[in-house]
């Protein structure tokens, strides 16, 4: 792109909202690609510092969407109609311990840009910050679709590491450092293009402590107070 004269990574705001929207629908190739404004100020409400957008020129480029959760309530067999509290982000948890990317692109004309890697790298400081144990999402895999039939989602990762097919998707992602963990079935509703697969990808925070709870210690000295009631002198030892 040319005559670029500024980028700046913003929180969301829900004056962003109309052309969020636009891009959205550019971006996906899936029934119902855009979130709705209510949804997005419920987002922001929730967790202000999980939404942000990266702008080129004052323009939209690129988006980030993260919750946080409690993991272990869900696990990793978990859909993303589950995660979100079917799209109402009421799983949303600040006491969690999980960082949960809900959405993430980058316009195609912006691409090429690094823009991509400048909003994982936020998600990866945020994650730091808040002392969360890793961040956690399902990612598509749109060009599944084309070798579903000759291959299952498990080859199709295999040659995907060996660089013997391309996902520009996955590829990207595992170049972002985070790890396949698990093939999903039926993760996200109508994603065609993902043959109905997803894999859930992890990045884990090095620097997360985890709270210590120190035992009380045993005590074995014990301290009596006594008190003698009703003491009356004696006018011999008799």
């Amino acid at each position: 792109m040319e005559n670029i004269e500024n980028i700046s990574l913003d929180f969301l705001s829900l004056d962003d909202y109309k052309e969020l929207k636009a891009a959205m629908i550019e971006v996906y190739n899936i029934e119902d690609p855009y979130w709705e404004k209510n949804e997005i100020s419920s987002l922001i409400k929730k967790f202000p510092e999980g939404q942000v957008v990266i702008k080129v020129n004052d323009q939209i480029a690129g988006c980030a969407l993260s919750i946080i959760v409690d993991y272990k309530k869900f696990g990793d067999r978990h859909t993303y109609k589950k995660i979100t509290g079917n799209y109402t982000f009421s799983t949303h948890n600040d006491d969690g311990d999980v960082l949960y990317g809900i959405d993430l692109f980058v316009m195609p004309k912006f691409r090429g840009m690094r823009l991509g890697r400048r909003l994982y790298d936020y998600r990866k400081d945020l994650c730091e910050r808040l002392n969360l144990k890793s961040i956690v999402f399902g990612g598509r895999i749109p060009n599944y679709h084309n070798h579903a039939d000759e291959m299952s989602p498990k080859e199709y990762i295999s040659k995907l590491k060996r660089q013997e097919i391309h996902d520009p998707v996955l590829h990207f992602q595992i170049s972002n450092d985070f790890q396949p963990v698990k093939i999903i079935k039926s993760y996200l509703d109508d994603d065609a293009e993902s043959n109905d697969y997803a894999v859930l990808l992890k990045w884990s925070n090095i620097y997360y402590e985890e709270e210590q709870t120190e035992a009380a210690p045993i005590k074995k000295d014990v301290r009596l107070g006594l008190i003698q009631w009703q003491m009356r002198p004696y006018k011999g030892l008799d």
